[in-house]
């Protein structure tokens, strides 16, 4: 064997002579992803492992088949605890256990607000409908039927276990890109919601103070992860697994009698979740199923229904305003999409910048927690009208 064979024979067990430029393209956007995560601190709990995993699902062949395939080691996660919808649950009772229901019991008609901002859910699933009749010449553009689209509008909710949960139920193909699409913009609430809610308010609505909340019994607290468990159960049973484990993390922390539990769902057991979770989405970031023209359109459609729903958070209460004798901030209708607790956050960040004595974070969280509720519900009606 002469020099050049050998060099060849070398050559070919690089990946250099097998990487094609759609990986190239892929994992310059999972370091994006990655900068944003730690330059820009954009949710790094999640960007962080979905941007990696993302990284080691387009390293070429073999490696890469043997770390996301079917049978590498982010393949089999995948499977055990994404199509099986475990990890989405898990990560719903560790939310549960650091959840305080505590404003919305004290203010109930922030639920209002929180089922407002599902809005932006049915308005995007209609909207993915209509981009499947765009044609050019005889191709159809986007190929989105009522369960790829439904999977698309729970994007506005703003809920990453939600999506991840209806889109492996619904379109499990397109999960790769929904969840990139969903935790990237909940990364982002900072970004995407202030000039919506500035757009639509007036600078006296941005003044408004609210009255204090009234203290919260430690009795209506654990009562209240019961009741939402038992109304679903007897009313919405599809939605019951995700509601569920979201009212057990709760019932674990406001019962105060397992305290070891409780600070194990908040910490360990939601870490270790959450690095598997986003290993295992990352790896369907492969080229090959996200450089298709439907990412484009799911990213675009993922973009209108979270400014869709925080819209409608924001103008319900500025028409609840009409019939109440206590006045809402506006800015609080933001926090009715669920991510928690950073949307409750932008909203009193916002409401600081006009008042510096006016702080709106507790009668944000009402709206904020019932989003994520509401969200979880919204899940259980798609899946009871699509999921067969």
């Amino acid at each position: 064997m002469d020099f050049t064979q050998a060099f060849f024979q070398i050559w070919q067990t690089t990946g250099l002579a097998s990487i094609c430029w759609q990986q190239l393209v892929m994992i310059a956007v999972c370091l994006f992803l990655l900068w944003l995560g730690i330059k820009k601190q954009f949710e790094p709990l999640l960007l962080i492992p979905i941007a990696f995993g993302g990284l080691l699902a387009n390293i070429p062949m073999p490696a890469g088949e043997e770390i996301a395939g079917p049978n590498g080691f982010l393949g089999i996660v995948f499977n055990a605890g994404i199509n099986s919808g475990l990890f989405p649950l898990f990560i719903f009772m560790a939310v549960g256990a650091m959840t305080d229901f505590g404003p919305l019991i004290a203010n109930p008609k922030m639920a209002l607000l929180g089922g407002a901002a599902q809005f932006g859910i049915f308005a995007t699933l209609i909207g993915a409908v209509a981009l499947s009749y765009i044609y050019i010449g005889d191709k159809q553009l986007f190929a989105f039927g009522l369960k790829e689209a439904a999977s698309i509008g729970i994007i506005g909710g703003a809920d990453g276990p939600t999506s991840i949960y209806l889109t492996s139920r619904l379109a499990p193909q397109l999960l790769g890109s929904i969840a990139v699409a969903a935790y990237s913009y909940m990364a982002l609430v900072p970004v995407i919601q202030p000039p919506i809610m500035k757009l639509l308010t007036t600078d006296a609505e941005r003044k408004i103070r609210m009255t204090q909340l009234r203290t919260v019994s430690k009795r209506e607290k654990i009562l209240f992860p019961l009741v939402i468990l038992l109304l679903c159960a007897f009313l919405l049973p599809s939605a019951a697994p995700l509601i569920g484990a979201l009212t057990f993390g709760n019932l674990v922390k406001e019962s105060g009698v397992a305290d070891r539990l409780s600070k194990t769902l908040q910490n360990e057991f939601c870490n270790i979740v959450t690095i598997l979770l986003g290993l295992s989405v990352g790896s369907k970031l492969q080229y090959d199923h996200f450089l298709v023209t439907e990412t484009l359109g799911i990213l675009v459609l993922g973009i209108i229904a979270f400014s869709v729903a925080t819209a409608s958070g924001v103008l319900l209460a500025k028409l609840m305003n009409f019939f109440s004798k206590t006045k809402i901030n506006p800015l609080i209708g933001s926090a009715g999409v669920s991510a928690v607790p950073m949307a409750a956050r932008v909203s009193n960040k916002v409401g600081l910048e006009y008042d510096k004595q006016n702080y709106l974070l507790m009668h944000a969280m009402g709206p904020n927690v019932a989003g994520v509720i509401g969200s979880a519900v919204a899940a259980g009606v798609l899946l009871a009208l699509l999921g067969k």
